[in-house]
């Protein structure tokens, strides 16, 4: 009989809870306990990274659980050494999982003489030895075409519409999805069609990154619950801002679902003291003690998603079942509570 080959998972350091909530969830499927490979980072006085790893791994095959977050960076260099040591360590197969994926804002040369720091990642992951990617909800999703490698990319917006059905299941009908731009409106309308809601843009025009100069909303949301939906929230202004104009234009609530967290400097002082009355976000990037102790802003999980999709992964089976929110169900069933 040919030897079937148990997922094995290790992570860094930049979400800790995340991957141990991971293997729970893959220990709670599989009828077994599922351990994370014993191993060790550290960092050296000049702030080098060591990783050992402790387990044998060889002929293995192996999960490397590693958001590249805040500080970016470090945690990016954290994921390439540990390939690094598990290829030289003989694992069979390494996959990175990587739930927000960093520098994917810089996707393309936005002017003469920039980088696209994202193909230049994509191409140190691939020559660090790794195989294949997980992720989630990436900032554009064609990323996926700067790997030579698969990249599988969930979406958040099952997640997202199994929350929405329950938190909102006597009020539906008053449900207005918006996208904050125009270049997210492929997503919103995503998760409009997943709980058949009416979609909303707010066109918004910057003077310069990072501020708002004029917003202007599109469509009728007088009356209406809106549901703004993004891939992420850095310092949170565009965010509160357009929570504002849409209750300016009669929404009668404002509530976010943003897939990937970032919450950078004054972002979670802005969001509890906003309009906003709720913002739903993902635990793909480790949430700081102030978002947690915020009383408008809510974390739904990720781990029930990525552990299910590392184990079709590693048994050869569709990944892209996930994408439907009956299949996700029974993953999340008892999770969500209105």
């Amino acid at each position: 009989m040919p030897n079937i080959l148990e997922p094995k998972m290790i992570t860094g350091s930049s979400n800790m809870p995340l991957a141990k909530a991971i293997a729970r969830r893959m220990s709670m499927h599989r009828g077994q306990t599922v351990e994370l490979v014993n191993a060790r980072v550290e960092r050296f006085n000049d702030a080098e990274i060591f990783v050992e790893v402790y387990d044998n791994v060889r002929g293995e095959d192996m999960f490397i659980v590693q958001s590249t977050s805040r500080p970016a960076n470090d945690n990016l260099m954290e994921l390439l050494i540990m390939a690094d040591a598990l290829r030289r360590s003989s694992a069979k197969r390494i996959t990175a999982v990587i739930p927000y994926f960093g520098y994917a804002r810089q996707d393309r040369r936005t002017k003469a003489r920039t980088p696209i720091s994202a193909k230049l990642v994509a191409n140190m992951i691939v020559e660090a030895g790794i195989e294949r990617v997980l992720t989630m909800d990436l900032h554009a999703a064609q990323i996926q075409g700067f790997f030579d490698i698969p990249v599988d990319n969930l979406y958040a917006s099952p997640i997202f519409a199994l929350d929405i059905k329950q938190q909102f299941k006597d009020t539906l009908s008053e449900v207005m999805v918006v996208s904050p731009d125009v270049g997210g409106v492929a997503r919103a309308r995503e998760l409009a069609k997943r709980i058949g809601a009416p979609l909303s843009i707010v066109d918004k025009r910057r003077e310069k990154p990072g501020e708002v100069a004029e917003m202007t909303v599109i469509g009728d949301v007088s009356g209406k619950k809106c549901i703004i939906v993004d891939d992420m929230c850095d310092t949170a202004g565009t965010l509160c801002k357009a929570a504002e104009v849409l209750i300016e234009h009669g929404a009668t609530e404002v509530h976010s679902y943003i897939s990937h967290g970032v919450m950078s400097g004054p972002a979670v002082d802005r969001v509890t003291k906003s309009v906003m009355k709720s913002l739903v976000i993902t635990d793909s990037i480790e949430p700081t003690q102030s978002v947690l102790d915020a009383d408008n802003i809510r974390i739904v999980p990720t781990a029930p998603m990525f552990a299910q999709a590392i184990m079709n992964i590693s048994t050869g089976t569709s990944v892209s079942s996930l994408f439907e929110t009956e299949t996700l169900e029974p993953s999340y069933e008892g999770l969500f509570k209105g």
